[in-house]
């Protein structure tokens, strides 16, 4: 797959997660006592797509992406939801996935991972930048999105959602979505370097 590929469908793939996530978002559930909104199970997928990006392309390519996604995001997320939603949505998006990019490079770094070379300490990377840029962008979200606003539940709940929400993502994305992020790692890259071999 080329880069010119590769940026294309993450893009797609960013938009499209972005876009089921707002439409879920506007669905508040509870369980076990915990409110919190479907979209808790959706959007870290685009933690999974950028912090893979990060690996393969670098950071200016992960932070390209987020660019290039922005303007497309809005549209479907006004098309789903609504204004307010749309707007929270891509300031949280953007500002919360460039944190991830900056927060995962530094920690691959700091462990010399570089292309495709992975230390014992590989999840921590995904680990730290996953909490950081989660708490920016739920917190932000909720808040551009549901203060003082129109619908009442969600205006008198969006911290308590929102909290819960920043929660079960966590549990998500540390009990899911990183034995996934080793899986897809090892495959993509014995892929890659089988293909370069060839």
């Amino acid at each position: 797959m080329t880069n010119k590929n590769l940026i294309f469908n993450l893009v797609v793939f960013h938009c499209f997660i972005i876009g089921i996530s707002n439409y879920l978002v506007q669905f508040p559930i509870s369980f076990a006592g915990f409110n919190f909104t479907i979209a808790t199970f959706t959007f870290p997928f685009i933690i999974l797509a950028t912090d893979l990006t990060v690996r393969l392309s670098g950071s200016r390519e992960a932070r390209r992406i987020i660019i290039f996604a922005f303007i497309p995001a809005f549209i479907i997320s006004y098309y789903f939801a609504d204004l307010r939603i749309a707007i929270a949505s891509v300031t949280a998006y953007a500002l919360g996935q460039l944190l991830d990019v900056f927060v995962f490079s530094k920690m691959r770094n700091k462990f010399n991972e570089t292309g495709l070379k992975m230390s014992r300490y590989w999840f921590a990377a995904p680990s730290i930048s996953t909490f950081f840029a989660q708490l920016i962008d739920t917190y932000l979200f909720y808040g551009v999105a549901f203060y003082q606003g129109n619908d009442e539940f969600m205006r008198d709940n969006w911290v308590n959602i929102a909290t819960n929400d920043f929660i079960f993502k966590l549990i998500v994305c540390y009990l899911a979505f990183l034995p996934m992020y080793f899986v897809v790692l090892n495959s993509l890259f014995s892929f890659i370097k089988k293909r370069a071999s060839t």
